[in-house]
């Protein structure tokens, strides 16, 4: 079965930085896109950042381009998404999520997504 396993959330200060994991499991983990979506309380769930597993092309949404870096290392099936100069808006449930297809353009809505992890969550204090 497939599993998406998220770690590294928790409380920083604003200008701090994250760096969230999510460990894959129960499928090739390059034959699917793979991204981080977040959503904040009362608010719905927001696409972050995709990546193309295969071919490593990346995409993060443009309001955090240059604060927010998704990678991944092929050969431990995980995702990362490196968070810098944290901001009290950044205050979220993280999820790690995984696509119906291989290949991702931009950030799709959440509702495309096959499967989620649990989230981790970051809060981000002033």
């Amino acid at each position: 079965q497939v599993q998406l396993v998220e770690s590294g959330g928790g409380s920083v200060q604003a200008g701090g930085s994250l760096r969230l994991s999510c460990v894959a499991s129960g499928y090739t983990y390059s034959k699917f896109y793979m991204g981080w979506f977040r959503q904040a309380p009362g608010k719905g769930r927001e696409g972050v950042a995709t990546i193309n597993t295969g071919s490593g092309i990346t995409y993060v949404t443009d309001s955090l381009k240059g604060r927010f870096t998704i990678s991944q290392d092929n050969a431990k099936n995980t995702l990362y998404l490196q968070m810098n100069n944290l901001q009290p808006e950044d205050t979220a449930m993280y999820f790690c999520a995984r696509g119906r297809t291989t290949g991702v353009v931009g950030i799709p809505p959440a509702r495309s997504i096959e499967y989620w992890g649990k989230g981790a969550l970051v809060t981000i204090s002033s």
